[in-house]
Protein backbone atom coordinates (compact mmCIF):
# COMPACT_ATOMS: atom_id res chain seq x y z
CA UNK A 1 0.00 0.00 0.00
CA UNK A 2 1.71 3.16 -1.24
CA UNK A 3 0.71 6.31 0.68
CA UNK A 4 1.29 8.69 -2.23
CA UNK A 5 -0.85 6.66 -4.58
CA UNK A 6 -3.49 6.14 -1.90
CA UNK A 7 -3.87 9.93 -1.67
CA UNK A 8 -4.16 10.08 -5.46
CA UNK A 9 -6.82 7.40 -5.35
CA UNK A 10 -8.81 9.44 -2.87
CA UNK A 11 -8.58 12.60 -4.95
CA UNK A 12 -10.02 10.72 -7.89
CA UNK A 13 -12.64 8.65 -6.11
CA UNK A 14 -13.97 10.83 -3.34
CA UNK A 15 -15.82 13.45 -5.40
CA UNK A 16 -17.70 10.65 -7.08
CA UNK A 17 -18.22 8.87 -3.80
CA UNK A 18 -19.74 12.00 -2.30
CA UNK A 19 -22.12 12.07 -5.26
CA UNK A 20 -22.96 8.47 -4.54
CA UNK A 21 -23.76 9.35 -0.95
CA UNK A 22 -25.97 12.27 -1.91
CA UNK A 23 -27.93 10.15 -4.35
CA UNK A 24 -27.98 7.06 -2.18
CA UNK A 25 -29.69 8.98 0.63
CA UNK A 26 -32.82 8.82 -1.51
CA UNK A 27 -32.61 5.04 -1.59
CA UNK A 28 -31.96 4.22 2.08
CA UNK A 29 -33.98 1.21 3.08
CA UNK A 30 -34.45 -0.78 6.24
CA UNK A 31 -33.51 -3.30 4.70
CA UNK A 32 -16.46 -21.24 -0.32
CA UNK A 33 -15.04 -22.18 -1.41
CA UNK A 34 -12.53 -23.07 -4.02
CA UNK A 35 -9.53 -20.89 -4.58
CA UNK A 36 -11.69 -18.28 -6.30
CA UNK A 37 -13.33 -17.30 -3.02
CA UNK A 38 -10.20 -17.76 -0.94
CA UNK A 39 -9.16 -15.46 1.86
CA UNK A 40 -5.45 -14.78 2.17
CA UNK A 41 -3.23 -12.30 4.01
CA UNK A 42 -0.49 -10.01 2.72
CA UNK A 43 2.89 -10.71 4.32
CA UNK A 44 4.55 -7.31 4.55
CA UNK A 45 8.11 -7.08 5.79
CA UNK A 46 8.64 -3.37 6.51
CA UNK A 47 9.55 -3.94 10.14
CA UNK A 48 12.79 -4.47 12.04
CA UNK A 49 11.19 -6.60 14.74
CA UNK A 50 9.24 -9.20 12.78
CA UNK A 51 9.36 -12.97 13.37
CA UNK A 52 11.49 -15.18 11.15
CA UNK A 53 9.96 -16.42 7.87
CA UNK A 54 9.73 -19.95 9.27
CA UNK A 55 7.78 -18.67 12.29
CA UNK A 56 5.49 -16.60 10.08
CA UNK A 57 4.63 -19.45 7.74
CA UNK A 58 3.98 -21.66 10.77
CA UNK A 59 1.56 -18.95 11.96
CA UNK A 60 -0.25 -18.98 8.62
CA UNK A 61 -0.77 -22.72 8.92
CA UNK A 62 -1.77 -22.58 12.59
CA UNK A 63 -4.28 -19.78 11.95
CA UNK A 64 -5.83 -21.59 8.97
CA UNK A 65 -4.63 -18.91 6.50
CA UNK A 66 -4.22 -20.79 3.25
CA UNK A 67 -3.09 -18.01 0.91
CA UNK A 68 -0.31 -15.42 1.13
CA UNK A 69 0.76 -12.45 -0.96
CA UNK A 70 4.42 -11.45 -1.01
CA UNK A 71 5.25 -7.92 -2.16
CA UNK A 72 8.68 -8.94 -3.38
CA UNK A 73 10.67 -12.14 -3.78
CA UNK A 74 12.46 -13.35 -0.67
CA UNK A 75 14.22 -16.69 -0.87
CA UNK A 76 14.00 -17.29 2.89
CA UNK A 77 10.22 -16.88 2.77
CA UNK A 78 9.92 -19.01 -0.34
CA UNK A 79 12.00 -21.71 1.32
CA UNK A 80 9.71 -21.61 4.36
CA UNK A 81 6.72 -22.03 2.03
CA UNK A 82 8.03 -25.28 0.55
CA UNK A 83 5.47 -28.08 0.91
CA UNK A 84 3.23 -25.86 3.06
CA UNK A 85 0.27 -26.11 0.70
CA UNK A 86 -0.20 -22.33 0.99
CA UNK A 87 -1.12 -20.56 -2.25
CA UNK A 88 1.36 -17.78 -3.07
CA UNK A 89 1.03 -14.50 -4.95
CA UNK A 90 4.58 -13.37 -5.74
CA UNK A 91 5.35 -9.75 -6.55
CA UNK A 92 8.29 -8.00 -8.12
CA UNK A 93 10.00 -4.90 -6.79
CA UNK A 94 8.63 -1.80 -8.49
CA UNK A 95 12.19 -0.65 -9.07
CA UNK A 96 12.85 -3.81 -11.11
CA UNK A 97 10.08 -3.08 -13.62
CA UNK A 98 12.25 -1.10 -16.02
CA UNK A 99 14.81 -3.92 -16.35
CA UNK A 100 12.11 -6.60 -16.48
CA UNK A 101 10.48 -4.65 -19.31
CA UNK A 102 13.60 -3.91 -21.35
CA UNK A 103 15.78 -6.95 -20.78
CA UNK A 104 14.35 -10.44 -21.39
CA UNK A 105 17.49 -11.96 -19.91
CA UNK A 106 16.81 -10.18 -16.61
CA UNK A 107 13.27 -11.58 -16.60
CA UNK A 108 14.74 -15.02 -17.25
CA UNK A 109 17.19 -14.56 -14.37
CA UNK A 110 14.33 -13.43 -12.10
CA UNK A 111 12.36 -16.57 -12.90
CA UNK A 112 15.40 -18.81 -12.48
CA UNK A 113 16.14 -17.24 -9.07
CA UNK A 114 12.69 -16.96 -7.53
CA UNK A 115 10.32 -19.32 -9.29
CA UNK A 116 12.13 -22.24 -10.88
CA UNK A 117 13.90 -23.49 -7.71
CA UNK A 118 10.60 -23.53 -5.81
CA UNK A 119 8.06 -24.40 -8.51
CA UNK A 120 7.68 -28.03 -7.52
CA UNK A 121 7.16 -27.37 -3.82
CA UNK A 122 5.54 -23.90 -3.65
CA UNK A 123 1.99 -23.38 -4.91
CA UNK A 124 2.36 -20.20 -6.95
CA UNK A 125 -1.00 -18.66 -7.84
CA UNK A 126 0.09 -15.51 -9.66
CA UNK A 127 3.11 -13.35 -10.30
CA UNK A 128 2.35 -9.62 -10.20
CA UNK A 129 4.64 -7.27 -12.07
CA UNK A 130 4.59 -4.13 -9.95
CA UNK A 131 2.24 -2.81 -7.30
CA UNK A 132 0.23 0.44 -7.68
CA UNK A 133 2.40 2.10 -10.34
CA UNK A 134 -0.47 2.98 -12.73
CA UNK A 135 -0.90 5.85 -13.46
CA UNK A 136 2.63 7.09 -12.99
CA UNK A 137 6.06 7.20 -14.58
CA UNK A 138 6.73 3.42 -14.33
CA UNK A 139 3.34 2.53 -15.85
CA UNK A 140 4.73 2.06 -19.36
CA UNK A 141 6.97 -0.74 -18.07
CA UNK A 142 4.20 -2.90 -16.65
CA UNK A 143 2.90 -4.70 -19.75
CA UNK A 144 6.36 -5.30 -21.29
CA UNK A 145 7.50 -6.68 -17.93
CA UNK A 146 4.47 -8.96 -17.80
CA UNK A 147 5.19 -10.21 -21.32
CA UNK A 148 8.85 -10.89 -20.56
CA UNK A 149 8.06 -12.70 -17.31
CA UNK A 150 5.44 -14.80 -19.08
CA UNK A 151 7.93 -15.69 -21.81
CA UNK A 152 10.59 -16.51 -19.21
CA UNK A 153 8.23 -18.86 -17.40
CA UNK A 154 7.40 -20.65 -20.64
CA UNK A 155 11.08 -20.90 -21.58
CA UNK A 156 11.76 -22.46 -18.18
CA UNK A 157 9.04 -25.04 -18.79
CA UNK A 158 6.80 -23.61 -16.08
CA UNK A 159 3.09 -23.42 -16.88
CA UNK A 160 -0.03 -22.51 -14.98
CA UNK A 161 1.25 -19.37 -13.23
CA UNK A 162 -0.57 -16.31 -14.62
CA UNK A 163 1.41 -13.07 -14.79
CA UNK A 164 -0.51 -9.91 -13.90
CA UNK A 165 -0.14 -6.63 -12.03
CA UNK A 166 -1.68 -5.02 -8.94
CA UNK A 167 -3.41 -1.64 -9.22
CA UNK A 168 -4.87 0.87 -6.80
CA UNK A 169 -8.34 2.32 -7.35
CA UNK A 170 -6.57 5.44 -8.60
CA UNK A 171 -6.84 3.80 -12.04
CA UNK A 172 -10.57 4.63 -11.99
CA UNK A 173 -11.68 7.97 -13.37
CA UNK A 174 -15.38 7.15 -12.88
CA UNK A 175 -16.51 5.05 -9.93
CA UNK A 176 -20.15 6.04 -9.44
CA UNK A 177 -22.51 4.51 -10.13
CA UNK A 178 -20.60 1.21 -10.19
CA UNK A 179 -22.10 0.26 -13.54
CA UNK A 180 -20.46 3.36 -15.06
CA UNK A 181 -16.99 2.57 -13.74
CA UNK A 182 -14.24 3.52 -16.20
CA UNK A 183 -10.49 3.96 -16.24
CA UNK A 184 -9.17 7.51 -15.98
CA UNK A 185 -7.64 9.32 -18.93
CA UNK A 186 -4.25 9.00 -17.28
CA UNK A 187 -4.58 5.26 -16.63
CA UNK A 188 -6.50 4.10 -19.70
CA UNK A 189 -3.57 4.07 -22.17
CA UNK A 190 -1.88 1.53 -19.91
CA UNK A 191 -4.86 -0.32 -18.47
CA UNK A 192 -6.65 -1.01 -21.77
CA UNK A 193 -3.83 -3.10 -23.28
CA UNK A 194 -3.10 -4.75 -19.93
CA UNK A 195 -6.64 -5.99 -19.41
CA UNK A 196 -6.84 -7.07 -23.06
CA UNK A 197 -3.66 -9.07 -22.50
CA UNK A 198 -5.09 -10.61 -19.32
CA UNK A 199 -8.35 -11.47 -21.08
CA UNK A 200 -6.47 -13.23 -23.86
CA UNK A 201 -4.75 -15.45 -21.29
CA UNK A 202 -7.58 -15.98 -18.83
CA UNK A 203 -5.53 -14.24 -16.15
CA UNK A 204 -6.94 -12.02 -13.38
CA UNK A 205 -6.28 -8.37 -12.57
CA UNK A 206 -5.25 -7.64 -8.98
CA UNK A 207 -6.99 -4.64 -7.41
CA UNK A 208 -6.32 -3.04 -4.00
CA UNK A 209 -9.63 -2.00 -2.40
CA UNK A 210 -9.81 0.22 0.72
CA UNK A 211 -13.24 1.44 1.89
CA UNK A 212 -11.49 2.79 4.98
CA UNK A 213 -9.93 5.76 3.20
CA UNK A 214 -13.23 6.90 1.69
CA UNK A 215 -14.83 6.69 5.11
CA UNK A 216 -11.99 8.51 6.89
CA UNK A 217 -12.06 11.37 4.39
CA UNK A 218 -15.69 12.28 5.17
CA UNK A 219 -16.95 10.32 8.16
CA UNK A 220 -19.89 12.70 8.65
CA UNK A 221 -21.48 11.68 5.38
CA UNK A 222 -20.13 8.16 4.81
CA UNK A 223 -22.09 5.69 6.90
CA UNK A 224 -19.71 3.61 8.98
CA UNK A 225 -21.82 0.47 8.65
CA UNK A 226 -21.75 0.75 4.84
CA UNK A 227 -17.94 0.86 4.93
CA UNK A 228 -17.67 -1.94 7.52
CA UNK A 229 -20.02 -4.39 5.70
CA UNK A 230 -22.16 -4.34 8.82
CA UNK A 231 -25.31 -6.42 8.61
CA UNK A 232 -27.04 -3.99 10.96
CA UNK A 233 -26.49 -0.89 8.79
CA UNK A 234 -29.52 0.52 6.97
CA UNK A 235 -27.97 2.23 3.94
CA UNK A 236 -28.16 0.76 0.47
CA UNK A 237 -27.40 2.11 -2.99
CA UNK A 238 -29.46 1.21 -6.03
CA UNK A 239 -27.76 1.09 -9.42
CA UNK A 240 -29.57 -0.14 -12.50
CA UNK A 241 -31.86 -2.46 -10.62
CA UNK A 242 -29.22 -3.97 -8.33
CA UNK A 243 -28.63 -3.03 -4.71
CA UNK A 244 -25.35 -2.41 -2.93
CA UNK A 245 -25.33 -2.79 0.84
CA UNK A 246 -21.60 -2.25 1.29
CA UNK A 247 -18.82 -0.15 -0.24
CA UNK A 248 -16.51 -3.10 -0.89
CA UNK A 249 -18.87 -4.57 -3.48
CA UNK A 250 -19.48 -1.15 -5.03
CA UNK A 251 -15.76 -0.52 -5.55
CA UNK A 252 -15.13 -4.02 -6.93
CA UNK A 253 -18.01 -3.70 -9.38
CA UNK A 254 -16.84 -0.26 -10.53
CA UNK A 255 -13.54 -1.96 -11.42
CA UNK A 256 -15.45 -4.76 -13.18
CA UNK A 257 -17.30 -2.20 -15.26
CA UNK A 258 -14.07 -0.37 -16.15
CA UNK A 259 -12.46 -3.61 -17.32
CA UNK A 260 -15.45 -4.52 -19.46
CA UNK A 261 -15.44 -1.11 -21.14
CA UNK A 262 -11.73 -1.42 -21.85
CA UNK A 263 -12.03 -4.94 -23.29
CA UNK A 264 -15.21 -4.39 -25.28
CA UNK A 265 -17.23 -6.57 -22.95
CA UNK A 266 -14.75 -9.34 -22.22
CA UNK A 267 -14.73 -10.35 -18.58
CA UNK A 268 -11.50 -10.45 -16.61
CA UNK A 269 -11.55 -11.95 -13.14
CA UNK A 270 -10.66 -9.54 -10.36
CA UNK A 271 -8.68 -10.56 -7.32
CA UNK A 272 -8.71 -8.15 -4.38
CA UNK A 273 -5.02 -8.19 -3.60
CA UNK A 274 -5.23 -5.81 -0.61
CA UNK A 275 -7.98 -4.66 1.70
CA UNK A 276 -8.05 -3.83 5.38
CA UNK A 277 -8.79 -1.38 8.17
CA UNK A 278 -6.34 0.22 10.61
CA UNK A 279 -6.68 -0.47 14.33
CA UNK A 280 -4.85 2.65 15.48
CA UNK A 281 -2.55 5.46 14.44
CA UNK A 282 -4.87 8.38 15.11
CA UNK A 283 -6.94 8.20 11.93
CA UNK A 284 -10.69 8.75 11.88
CA UNK A 285 -12.38 5.44 12.65
CA UNK A 286 -9.04 3.71 13.15
CA UNK A 287 -9.96 1.57 16.15
CA UNK A 288 -9.49 -2.04 17.14
CA UNK A 289 -13.27 -2.52 17.17
CA UNK A 290 -13.74 -1.20 13.64
CA UNK A 291 -10.78 -3.14 12.26
CA UNK A 292 -12.07 -6.36 13.80
CA UNK A 293 -15.55 -5.69 12.44
CA UNK A 294 -14.33 -4.94 8.91
CA UNK A 295 -12.08 -7.95 8.53
CA UNK A 296 -14.44 -10.45 10.13
CA UNK A 297 -17.44 -9.11 8.19
CA UNK A 298 -15.42 -9.25 4.99
CA UNK A 299 -14.36 -12.85 5.55
CA UNK A 300 -17.97 -13.89 6.12
CA UNK A 301 -19.12 -11.91 3.08
CA UNK A 302 -16.50 -13.29 0.70
CA UNK A 303 -16.67 -16.81 2.07
CA UNK A 304 -20.43 -16.88 1.66
CA UNK A 305 -19.87 -17.14 -2.07
CA UNK A 306 -22.52 -14.59 -3.05
CA UNK A 307 -20.09 -12.57 -5.16
CA UNK A 308 -21.00 -8.98 -5.99
CA UNK A 309 -24.22 -7.57 -7.49
CA UNK A 310 -22.51 -7.38 -10.89
CA UNK A 311 -21.05 -10.89 -10.50
CA UNK A 312 -23.58 -12.82 -8.39
CA UNK A 313 -22.42 -16.26 -7.33
CA UNK A 314 -18.80 -15.50 -8.32
CA UNK A 315 -16.71 -15.46 -5.12
CA UNK A 316 -13.97 -12.82 -4.95
CA UNK A 317 -10.52 -14.07 -4.01
CA UNK A 318 -9.41 -11.56 -1.38
CA UNK A 319 -6.19 -10.81 0.54
CA UNK A 320 -6.31 -8.91 3.82
CA UNK A 321 -3.68 -6.29 4.57
CA UNK A 322 -1.64 -7.21 6.53
CA UNK A 323 -0.20 -9.94 8.71
CA UNK A 324 1.74 -7.63 11.09
CA UNK A 325 1.91 -4.05 12.28
CA UNK A 326 5.07 -2.83 10.52
CA UNK A 327 7.13 -0.20 12.32
CA UNK A 328 9.09 0.91 9.25
CA UNK A 329 6.03 2.08 7.35
CA UNK A 330 5.06 5.78 7.55
CA UNK A 331 3.85 6.86 10.98
CA UNK A 332 0.11 6.98 11.57
CA UNK A 333 -2.48 4.50 10.36
CA UNK A 334 -0.02 2.89 7.92
CA UNK A 335 1.70 1.20 10.88
CA UNK A 336 -1.55 -0.24 12.22
CA UNK A 337 -3.07 -2.45 9.54
CA UNK A 338 -1.69 -5.66 11.04
CA UNK A 339 -3.78 -8.51 12.35
CA UNK A 340 -0.90 -9.44 14.65
CA UNK A 341 1.77 -7.66 16.65
CA UNK A 342 5.41 -8.44 15.81
CA UNK A 343 5.51 -10.67 18.91
CA UNK A 344 2.83 -12.79 17.15
CA UNK A 345 0.03 -11.90 19.56
CA UNK A 346 -3.32 -10.89 18.09
CA UNK A 347 -4.19 -7.23 17.66
CA UNK A 348 -7.75 -8.56 17.55
CA UNK A 349 -9.27 -11.91 16.71
CA UNK A 350 -10.01 -12.80 13.11
CA UNK A 351 -11.98 -15.96 12.46
CA UNK A 352 -10.27 -17.58 9.50
CA UNK A 353 -12.20 -20.77 10.15
CA UNK A 354 -15.13 -19.01 8.49
CA UNK A 355 -13.19 -19.00 5.21
CA UNK A 356 -12.67 -22.77 5.12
Amino acid sequence: MDSRLRVLALLILLPRFFTLLAISSVFFTSRVIGAEGAIGVNYGMLGNNLPSPAQVISMYKAKNINYVRLFHPDTAVLAALRNSGIGVVLGTYNEDLARLASDPSFAASWVSSYVQPFAGAVSFRYINAGNEVIPGDPAANVLPAMRNLDAALKAAGISGIPVTTAVATSVLGVSYPPSQGAFSEAASPYMAPIVAYLASRGAPLLVNVYPYFAYAADAERVQLGYALLSASQSASVTDGGVTYTNMFDAIVDAAHAAVEKATGGQAVELVVSETGWPSGGGGVGATVENAAAYNNNLIRHVSGGAGTPRRPGKPVETYLFAMFNENQKPEGVEQHFGLFQPDMTEVYHVDFAASS
